[in-house]
């Protein structure tokens, strides 16, 4: 037979090493392209060595055969896994046929250390300790150690208080940067876990580390450093099994060494000083003399939880070259400014010579002046400067290791007047979170194509351990008015489920004991407080959206708790008034406020129905039918305050129609005047929005659901500001924070808030997505399970695609409009159903491969809409053909 299976996946991760999931989730792809395609049972193998999988002796887990269609989320069911257990396991499926496919390759996963007490390592590191303003150079720290056997086997699990990069025997362990990453230090540290036997040998070995301030004790917005401890600290336990089955443990002690080195600065927001003259060449490798080195400071462990990775580590992704060599200005005043071409996060990497003792500066800006200077203004008290001060012997290349910095244009400067720089002098090398990439959109208009690159260049950018709203100035912080209004957009682009699971937990942990989310998370002082309106609502927000993303009730249920205290908090708070903290409203709009109070009223609505959803997933059918209540209280409450009986919203402004049309807080009778307004409002501002941060996401959505499907173009095509396309035309790689970050007119924003790469306005990805290219969640099937095929064609476009990689394969619409017909090609995955919506006045002339829709193989006409035929299709490949 044709099927078979792939794609396995443990927590959404290829063979996992270390997680800490009690009972791992387990999924896999069925590939088969026969229309129809799925399975109809299934079954999963675990063994504790890949040997006695191989000859079918499942001691950890045998299901047998399920009769079951699920291939998401299928919980290992066998005995309770251990610390450092590592599980081999098979799948095999049955066809609708009932027939059974061959068993797919195997795969791993592997337990972390599930108890405080399987740590024996203590906290150590260097007596150096800067100020709240002054940093210090980073400490190096080994240990040399004796493995006396060959080795079969070696794990390394390794943290910090701040940043590590971990070596062994003259080389780095490991691909991930910027480890262990940010959290609320108050409650949890994450751990890494590695692979280490190959870097390994019998006889002299050496393990080292050197520590970066990072987001513990470095600076991580304008009130200076240590919001959270005084210097660095590491924790590494090296357990070594040999061949003849015995082991060894190496832990970090009050033996290990430390001294400091070429690392004179590292600071997240500031930049990075290496001074060459200062190496310890051979520092981590045997035969290296550190009897200069001073012994380590000891500390007593945090009461925060060491916990496992949750979600994907930062790496470099990729590398850019500049567009062009250093142009006429650099030559001549001894500064050379590089252009990447490209709007990026992450670090450079220097490749220069030059005299010993020459300090070399490398300054970054997104964006230049009119006179060809870097424009630094908008990053307000951040230096972003890295320098590295030549040895002299020789071409010498350099690349940080604890900073990274938002930038398209890179200055070098303090090298002598007579030497040329060329083009490979810097690299840029790009830093993210290792997400898979899952989505791609296209269209015939070249512009919008731009748009949606430097929505996902956005995407990329930001996502950066933590959702932040900018990676540039002295705010890189998780602001969660930005995530959740972005959410669905980035769902679409890369696969953020363990992402956002791990920014979930940080959220909890920080919030209030009245049950306020903060504005931003991880916080960077105390509890928080209360982030406001539509800020804090990202606590019922994003989980939710991931659900509908990825059909995952276990996150529901983990943030479940935190949710329900946060509604608590809203209705003490709906008791007592409207009064006190507001929220930041309908950020940045244009000219164009919106009563925060009616932001208030409007999201506690729409929390409170998402609960009532969420509560009916999780079969709570009393929280459900108390969630019910409020929210019908909710939206009398709204009509009441803030419509009229004519459909007229307080305020007047195009965020507070949107949101009440958005949150269905209005009757259907006055809907209609409602939209009116909307587009009256959109018409007098001669076809601009004027929504800010919370009214732009839903705009587009609200516009072609109640029939004006061209207004909504419209706007998309708009380029003058303030309009998505608006900084396409000027040359925008990313998204800007500000519709008016730059115009004609004006020059540039205001410095104290201008960034030019900050997410939160290409949330219209998600209508690009599910209106523009057709492919659309359905609620009542998450999980890409049940797809909404329905494009709406318009704004010119004469072709758009949308592709998306979902747990259970390619799910794409392809749409063209070809000599008078709309032509449309469709991918479903295997074990996936299709609804498909073709725009058609004719339903009989409506065709898929060549023969008539309604007598098409897999095929079932499912009624006709508002210009439109409707058809039910199983997994498969279609081509539908339908009159324009």
């Amino acid at each position: 037979m044709s099927t078979t299976v792939t794609a396995l996946r443990c927590e959404y991760a290829e063979n996992p090493l270390g997680i800490d999931v009690e009972r791992p989730r387990l999924g896999w792809q069925m590939v088969d392209d026969r229309r129809g395609a799925c399975q109809s049972a299934w079954q999963v193998q675990c063994a504790s060595s890949i040997e006695k999988l191989a000859a079918g002796q499942a001691d950890l887990w045998d299901s047998g055969q399920v009769s079951d269609d699920r291939c998401t989320h299928v919980e290992y069911a066998g005995p309770e896994l251990t610390s450092r257990q590592r599980a081999w396991w098979r799948v095999r499926v049955w066809d609708a046929a009932g027939e059974a496919t061959a068993w797919s390759e195997p795969a791993w996963w592997e337990m972390g250390l599930l108890d405080k007490a399987d740590w024996s390592a203590r906290w150590i590191g260097s007596e150096v300790c800067g100020s709240a303003w002054v940093s210090t150079p980073c400490p190096f720290l080994r240990k040399g150690f004796t493995l006396a056997k060959p080795v079969a086997q070696a794990r390394l699990y390794v943290t910090a208080l701040g940043l590590y990069e971990f070596h062994l025997n003259g080389r780095k362990v490991g691909d991930q940067l910027l480890a262990p990453g940010w959290t609320d230090y108050r409650h949890r540290v994450r751990y890494q876990v590695y692979d280490v036997a190959e870097q390994l040998s019998a006889g002299e070995n050496v393990a080292g580390a050197v520590l970066g301030d990072g987001w513990y004790c470095g600076h991580i917005e304008f009130r200076g450093r240590q919001r959270w401890g005084d210097r660095p600290r590491l924790l590494a336990q090296l357990e070594v099994t040999f061949a003849d089955g015995t082991t060894q443990t190496l832990t970090t002690d009050e033996s290990w060494r430390t001294a400091t080195g070429p690392i004179l600065e590292a600071d997240l927001l500031q930049g990075e000083h290496h001074d060459a003259r200062r190496e310890l060449t051979g520092w981590d490798a045997a035969g290296y003399d550190d009897a200069a080195w001073k012994p380590v400071q000891t500390f007593e462990p945090p009461a925060a939880a060491l916990v496992a990775m949750p979600g994907p580590p930062v790496r470099a992704t990729q590398e850019l070259t500049p567009v062009e060599g250093p142009g006429d200005y650099s030559r001549w005043s001894g500064i050379w400014i590089f252009d990447l071409g490209q709007n990026m996060v992450g670090r450079v990497r220097l490749r220069i010579t030059g005299p010993a003792g020459t300090t070399v500066k490398l300054r970054f800006a997104e964006v230049l002046n009119p006179d060809g200077t870097l424009y630094t203004e908008n990053l307000r008290s951040v230096r972003a400067t890295d320098a590295y001060t030549l040895r002299g012997e020789g071409e010498e290349v350099w690349e940080p290791r604890f900073t990274f910095h938002g930038f398209r244009y890179v200055e070098v400067s303090g090298l002598p007047k007579d030497v040329t720089l060329t083009a490979d002098a810097i690299t840029g090398v790009v830093m993210h979170s290792d997400m898979p990439t899952t989505g791609t959109f296209e269209c015939s208009d070249e512009r919008v194509n731009q748009l949606q690159r430097n929505i996902v260049w956005g995407q990329r950018g930001n996502f950066l351990d933590v959702p932040t709203d900018c990676p540039q100035r002295d705010e890189r912080l998780g602001w969660t008015g930005d995530a959740q209004v972005f959410i669905r957009t980035a769902s679409w682009n890369m696969q953020v489920a363990g992402f956002f699971r791990k920014w979930l937990c940080d959220l909890t942990d920080c919030q209030s004991e009245s049950g306020a989310y903060p504005a931003t998370a991880p916080v960077t002082f105390g509890a928080g407080g209360d982030g406001g309106p539509g800020w804090a609502d990202a606590g019922v927000i994003c989980p939710w959206t991931l659900y509908l993303a990825y059909g995952d009730t276990r996150i529901l249920r983990e943030q479940y708790p935190g949710m329900r205290r946060y509604m608590a908090h809203l209705e003490r708070k709906n008791a007592e008034g409207h009064g006190g903290w507001g929220g930041f409203g309908d950020w940045l709009n244009i000219d164009a406020d919106t009563p925060k109070d009616l932001i208030a009223a409007a999201f506690y609505a729409y929390s409170a129905e998402l609960m009532t959803r969420i509560a009916e997933v999780l079969g709570d059918a009393d929280d459900a039918a108390h969630y019910r209540e409020i929210h019908q209280r909710a939206r009398a409450a709204f009509q009441h305050r803030f419509a009229t009986p004519a459909g007229l919203v307080i305020g007047q402004t195009q965020t507070a129609y949107v949101l009440a049309l958005a949150f269905d807080l209005l009757d259907e009778s006055v809907r209609d005047e409602a939209v009116k307004q909307l587009v009256e409002h959109i018409r007098q501002r001669k076809m601009h929005l004027s929504t800010g941060f919370l009214g732009t996401p839903y705009l587009p959505h609200v516009l072609s659901r109640f029939g004006e499907l061209d207004v909504a173009y419209a706007l998309l095509m708009q380029t003058s500001w303030p309009s998505w396309l608006y900084p396409v035309t000027q040359g925008a790689t990313t998204i800007w924070e500000r519709w008016d970050g730059w115009t004609h007119d004006k020059g540039f924003q205001t410095p104290k808030m201008n960034s030019f790469n900050h997410y939160a306005y290409g949330a219209v990805g998600d209508w690009l997505y599910n209106t523009v290219a057709g492919v659309e969640l359905d609620a009542e099937r998450p999980g890409d399970r049940h797809a909404i095929i329905q494009p709406r064609p318009g704004g010119g476009l004469s072709w758009a695609r949308g592709r998306i990689e979902t747990l259970y394969g390619p799910l794409e619409s392809h749409w063209r409009l070809t000599d008078g017909r709309f032509e449309l090609d469709l991918t479903v995955p295997p074990n996936t159903t299709a609804t498909v919506h073709v725009p058609t006045t004719d339903a009989s002339a409506v065709t898929e491969s060549g023969q008539p829709a309604d007598r098409a193989q897999a095929v079932q006409p499912a009624g006709t809409g508002d210009g439109e035929a409707i058809y039910a299709v199983p997994a498969g490949r279609y081509s539908f053909v339908a009159p324009a």
